[in-house]
């Protein structure tokens, strides 16, 4: 029996005519799965009990297992996840002034090896199924109705928790048609859907071309040099690679790429790579999200200054660069940017 979360409406489509039963059935199937919430095939009365038995011989649907939740002071949850393989990954429910944020997680651990990031620690072990990766946000759409929140206002999905999206492509764009499938499906906007990646050149190109969802670059140097020593993947694809990349990036013409650019004292944070960051990205359309490190007890880096993080900025903003300080959240739960690891498992 196969996850029927697997399944695009495309791919479900194609079995019901496969099975001679008519193919609109998927679009009422699916509104069953996505704004109704329905757990069984049974309560899916508007379809005959034939196709339901039918559904139910081939299909299952099951929910992931919710092991723990931590509560920033914030507002942030941190969601521990458990998986049929029990095997465990992260989400974040990040609250916004008048909507939700979900941080999703794409691998279980991370191949990376990103210094900075607590997340990359624990190594890597698998890929995320298409099923895995909807079942976040469908999960936590049905965690704010039991809470008597409208669903709806989670609104903004991130693909910025535990693993590099890029790097699972195949089942990333499979679950981004889901997420985005404004008529049957989670029905999310694209332009409320960001991808974050460590930087595979090949991957950033075709994403533009397969989607048009937000694209999100974790840059954190302005040299190769000190690039390379916070992120291996730098090897690989260089920064003249990656900006090209970014620059040729296929995306809606009022669109900009995110950068994001984690501040570590004594590393990246000086007047030097203010200049230098802003002399890389004036070819790209682009805006910078400076993020000040966020110390924990497995790194020695440490967080600049106020009076750097300010200084490092005005130098962008003087030089007519967008540019913002994000404020991270849930940092007291290790769920603020970098610190996703599953520490919770009992």
């Amino acid at each position: 029996m196969e996850n029927i979360l697997d399944f695009t409406k495309e791919d479900l489509c194609h079995w019901l005519e496969d099975k001679g039963i008519r193919p609109f059935r998927a679009g009422q199937i699916f509104k069953w799965l996505y704004i109704r919430q329905a757990d069984a095939f049974e309560q899916m009365t508007d379809l005959s009990k034939e196709l339901r038995r039918t559904l139910a011989d081939h299909f299952y649907i099951r929910r992931l297992i919710l092991d723990k939740t931590l509560v920033s002071c914030d507002g942030t949850e941190k969601f521990l996840l458990k998986l049929e393989d029990m095997q465990y990954i992260e989400a974040v429910l990040i609250p916004e002034k008048d909507h939700f944020t979900l941080c999703v997680s794409s691998q279980v651990g991370c191949a990376q090896n990103c210094r900075f990031c607590l997340t990359a620690q624990g190594g890597f072990i698998r890929n995320l199924e298409v099923c895995e990766i909807i079942a976040q946000i469908r999960d936590a759409r049905y965690y704010l109705i039991r809470k008597g929140v409208d669903p709806l206002k989670l609104s903004n999905i991130v693909f910025m928790g535990m693993g590099e999206p890029l790097a699972n492509y195949k089942n990333l764009v499979k679950a981004l048609k889901i997420i985005t499938d404004s008529d049957y499906g989670l029905k999310f906007s694209d332009r409320r859907v960001t991808v974050s990646t460590s930087g595979l050149v090949p991957e950033i190109t075709q994403l533009g071309l397969d989607t048009g969802v937000n694209l999100a670059v974790s840059l954190n140097a302005t040299c190769d040099e000190t690039r390379t020593r916070l992120m291996p993947v730098n090897k690989k694809y260089p920064l003249k690679r990656l900006l090209e990349a970014c620059r040729t990036f296929n995306m809606k013409p009022r669109n900009k790429i995110t950068f994001e650019y984690i501040l570590i004292k004594g590393v990246n944070d000086t007047g030097k790579d203010a200049l230098r960051l802003v002399k890389l990205l004036t070819p790209v359309k682009s805006k910078v999200n400076l993020i000040p490190f966020n110390e924990h007890v497995k790194s020695d880096f440490k967080r600049p200054s106020k009076k750097e993080i300010s200084d490092f900025l005005q130098i962008l903003l003087d030089r007519d660069l967008t540019a913002i300080t994000r404020k991270s959240k849930g940092d007291d739960i290790l769920a603020a940017c970098g610190q996703l690891k599953a520490k919770l498992i009992p």
